[in-house]
C-alpha cells in the first residue's frame, strides 16, 4: 500500500508546512489570498463533479496547492495578529499571562494587550508584551487573569545582529511578542482580579497551589525546583547550574513536561487499573485518557504536554473504536491540530525535537528491539530502554547540534539510569497532591521524594562532571542539518529493516553533502572577513582568515556568540586579548585601527580603513575629526546602549555604526 495511504496526514502535513514557510519569503495581499482560495475552491468543486480519467492527479495537484496557500494565508494572519505600537509613553491595560518570574533586580512578566492610551485617544491593540519591573519588593501580588493599567514606553524586541545567533526575534514573535518595556511598580497605575479567567490562568493557579503543596511537605530550594519542573513544568525556580548538568549529561529532556512524561503516566494508570480488562479495556482506556489530560491542566497547558496528551489521546482512540490504527498517522495527526491552531509552532524548537523523536520511535524501535533477544526480564527492561533512547537521540542529533551546538556523549547510559528515577519523582510527584490532606500519607511521599530528587541530581552532576562527557563547539547550518537529517533516517531504515537499496541513496546523499561542504570550506578558505561583534559590555573583534578566527576581545575567554558562529561554519577560534590601546592590524592590506578616542593624531599615523572604537566612554564627539574620513567607523557594544555618541544616535553619519543599537557589523577584507 502506498505511504499517502498508509498515513493519509502525512499528504497534509506536508504542503501545509511548505505554504507556512513560504510565507516568511513571499507576503501574499489579503486580496489575493481571497481570490486564491475561490480559484482552488472552484476548481476542487468542478474536479469532484467531474468523470475525466486524470481526475484523481488533477485533483491532488490542486489540493496539494491549495493546502499550500491555506499555509501561507495561516501563518500571514497570525503574523498580522500583533499591533505596532508607537515608541512613546502610553497608557495600557493588559491581563497578567502567568504569575511574574523573579530575577536578579526585580521580576518578568508576560501581559496580553488590550488597549493603548495616549492623550485622550484610546485604540484596541492586539499581542502581548514583555515587561520588566524593577523591584525590591520580596514578591509581587500578582497573579494570572490579573488586568493591570502600565504606563510605558515600548521597545521593540530585537537580535543582536551577531552571525549565526539565536533568533530571538522571530522566536518572541511567534509566542506574540514584539515588544518589552522597563517599568516600575509606580508604573502599574491600577490592578483589579479577573471574574471570569480563561481556562489557561485557572490552570496555572492550580499549578502553584500544587508547587506551594510540595513547599508545605518539606521539599525546598535545589530539591524544590527540579520536583516542580519535572512534574509540573515549572522551570523558572532552576538555577543555571542544574540546566548545565542535565544538558551535559543528556538528560534535559526530563525537564520538559511532554511525551516521557506522558508514557510514564499512562503505563501507571493503566498498571493501577489492571484488573479493567478484555471488556472492560475501553474503561480503563477513558480514565487514562482522562488522568493525561488532567496532568495536562494542572502544568498551564502548556504546548510540549498538548502535544504529548493529544498524540496518546490519537493513538488510543483508534483503539477504543476496534479499528486499526497507524500510529504514525495519529502523530501527524496530532501535529495538524496544533498547527491549525497556531501556524508558528513548526518554528519551535521543543515541537520539532519531540516530534522527529516520537517518529523515530515509532518508525524503527520495534525492529530495533526485535534485533537482540535478552535472555533475562532485567535484560529485556535494560534492552528495551536503551534502544528507546538511541533511536530517539538518533532522531533529534541533528537538531540537537543545530540549536545547542554540543552532544552529550554518555547520553545513553544517564538515560539507562536517571529517567527510571525521573518515573519515580514524576509518579511520586503526581501522587502527593492526591493525598495532601492525608498526613500520615503525604509526608512520607514527601521523605521519599525528596531523597529521590537529591539523588537524582548527584548523579546528573556525576555524569556531567566526566572528562569528555560533552561534545563542544560543535554545529552546522541549516541546510547541513537537512542532509543530516536525511542520512540519519535512511541509515536507521538499512540498518532496522535490512533495506539494502538504502545503501545507494545514502551514498548519494553523502556525496552531496561532501560536495557542498567542499565548496563551503574552499570559500571560507579564500576570503576574510572583519566581525565586530554585538556584545553588550564588551569589545570582540573577530578577524576571520580562511578558517581561522583570530578574537580580539576585552574578555579573557571568547564567549557563546562567537563559539555558535565559529561553530555553524566549523572555524577554528583563537584569542588574542586586547593589551595595547590604541591597536593597528593589517590584513589583505586592509589597516584595523582598534582604539579608545580619535585624535587627528591617531588618524595621520595608522592611516586607518576601518576604525574601532573600544571602552566604556568613547569619545562623545567624533564628527569634526572624521570630517575627511572615508572609512568606516564602528562604535563597538562596549559602550552603554543610551550612550550618545554624536547628538542622537539615530543620526549618526552613514560611515558610523553603533553596534549596541544597529547591530553587529560584518564585511568582507
Amino acid at each position: 500500500m502506498a505511504l499517502h495511504k498508509k498515513i493519509p496526514f502525512l499528504r497534509i502535513i506536508v504542503p501545509l508546512c511548505a505554504g507556512i514557510i513560504t510565507a516568511l519569503y513571499i507576503d501574499i495581499s489579503c486580496l489575493a489570498h481571497v481570490i486564491i482560495s475561490a480559484v482552488f475552491l472552484i476548481s476542487l468543486t468542478a474536479l469532484l463533479l467531474s468523470s475525466w480519467k486524470n481526475v484523481n492527479t488533477i485533483f491532488g495537484i490542486v489540493f496539494t496547492i491549495s493546502l499550500m496557500a491555506l499555509g501561507n494565508v495561516m501563518f500571514s494572519l497570525e503574523r498580522k495578529n500583533v499591533s505596532e505600537l508607537r515608541h512613546e509613553e502610553q497608557l495600557f491595560t493588559c491581563t497578567l499571562e502567568d504569575y511574574p518570574e523573579k530575577r536578579e533586580t526585580g521580576y518578568r512578566a508576560k501581559a496580553a494587550l488590550h488597549t493603548s492610551q495616549i492623550n485622550d485617544s484610546v485604540a484596541p491593540v492586539k499581542g502581548s508584551i514583555m515587561l520588566y519591573i524593577r523591584s525590591d519588593s520580596a514578591k509581587l501580588s500578582f497573579k494570572p487573569g490579573d488586568i493591570l493599567t502600565i504606563r510605558c514606553i515600548p521597545e521593540r524586541i530585537t537580535n543582536r545582529g551577531n552571525p549565526y545567533e539565536f533568533d530571538y526575534r522571530f522566536y518572541m514573535e511567534n509566542q506574540g511578542f514584539k515588544y518589552m518595556a522597563f517599568l516600575t511598580p509606580d508604573n502599574i497605575t491600577g490592578s483589579i482580579g479577573s471574574g471570569n479567567m480563561k481556562l489557561k490562568y485557572r490552570a496555572l493557579i492550580v499549578r502553584e497551589k500544587i508547587i506551594d503543596m510540595y513547599r508545605k511537605r518539606g521539599i525546598e530550594d535545589r530539591n524544590l525546583a527540579l520536583v516542580a519542573a519535572m512534574t509540573v513544568g515549572d522551570k523558572t525556580m532552576l538555577e543555571p547550574d542544574q540546566k548545565e548538568s542535565f544538558i551535559k549529561a543528556g538528560i534535559m529532556h526530563i525537564m520538559a513536561v511532554s511525551g516521557l512524561h506522558a508514557v510514564v503516566l499512562s503505563m501507571f494508570v493503566f498498571k493501577l487499573l489492571f484488573f479493567l480488562k478484555k471488556r472492560l479495556n475501553a474503561v480503563r482506556v477513558i480514565i487514562a485518557i482522562i488522568f493525561l489530560w488532567g496532568f495536562a491542566f494542572v502544568t498551564g497547558l502548556t504546548p510540549s504536554v498538548m502535544r504529548a496528551a493529544l498524540m496518546f489521546s490519537f493513538i488510543h482512540t483508534g483503539s477504543l473504536m476496534k479499528r486499526p490504527v497507524n500510529s504514525m498517522n495519529s502523530v501527524f495527526a496530532s501535529a495538524f491540530v496544533l498547527i491549525l491552531i497556531k501556524p508558528s509552532v513548526i518554528f519551535d524548537s521543543g515541537f520539532l525535537l519531540s516530534y522527529f523523536a516520537v517518529a523515530f520511535i515509532i518508525a524503527f524501535y520495534k525492529d530495533l528491539y526485535m534485533m537482540f533477544n535478552a535472555k533475562t526480564w532485567l535484560g529485556d527492561q535494560i534492552w528495551q530502554s536503551a534502544a528507546v533512547t538511541l533511536i530517539a537521540q538518533a532522531g533529534v542529533l541533528p537538531l540537537t547540534i543545530t540549536f545547542f551546538n554540543r552532544f552529550p556523549v554518555y547520553f545513553l547510559a544517564a538515560n539507562l539510569v536517571i529517567v527510571p528515577l525521573s518515573s519515580l519523582i514524576i509518579i511520586t510527584g503526581c501522587i502527593i497532591p492526591m493525598v495532601y490532606p492525608v498526613m500520615f500519607l503525604s509526608e512520607p511521599l514527601a521523605f521519599v521524594l525528596n531523597r529521590l530528587t537529591s539523588f537524582t541530581e548527584w548523579l546528573t552532576v556525576k555524569a556531567a562532571s566526566i572528562p569528555g562527557s560533552s561534545i563542544e563547539g560543535i554545529g552546522m547550518t541549516m541546510p547541513e542539518c537537512i542532509m543530516l537529517t536525511v542520512i540519519v533516517s535512511l541509515s536507521m531504515y538499512l540498518i532496522t529493516k535490512k533495506d539494502g537499496r538504502m545503501l545507494n541513496i545514502i551514498l548519494v546523499f553523502v556525496l552531496i553533502a561532501v560536495i557542498h561542504n567542499l565548496f563551503t570550506s574552499t570559500g571560507l578558505k579564500r576570503s576574510s572577513e572583519l566581525t565586530v561583534y554585538n556584545s553588550p559590555g564588551e569589545t570582540n573583534i573577530g578577524i576571520r582568515t580562511g578558517v581561522t578566527m583570530t578574537v580580539f576581545s576585552s574578555d579573557s575567554t571568547l564567549n557563546a556568540d562567537i563559539n555558535r558562529h565559529c561553530s555553524a561554519l566549523g572555524l577554528r577560534p583563537k584569542l588574542a586579548k586586547l593589551n595595547e590601546i590604541p591597536a593597528c592590524i593589517e590584513v589583505n592590506g586592509k589597516k584595523i585601527l582598534v582604539t579608545n578616542e580619535i585624535t587627528d593624531y591617531i588618524l595621520d599615523r595608522s592611516s586607518p580603513d576601518f576604525v574601532i572604537l573600544s571602552g566604556q566612554r568613547p569619545v562623545a564627539q567624533i564628527a569634526g575629526l572624521l570630517e575627511d574620513f572615508h572609512g568606516q567607523v564602528i562604535v563597538s557594544s562596549s559602550a552603554p546602549q543610551r550612550y550618545k555618541i554624536y547628538g542622537n544616535t539615530s543620526s549618526l553619519p552613514q560611515n558610523i555604526q553603533y553596534v549596541r543599537t544597529s547591530g553587529a557589523y560584518s564585511t568582507r577584507l
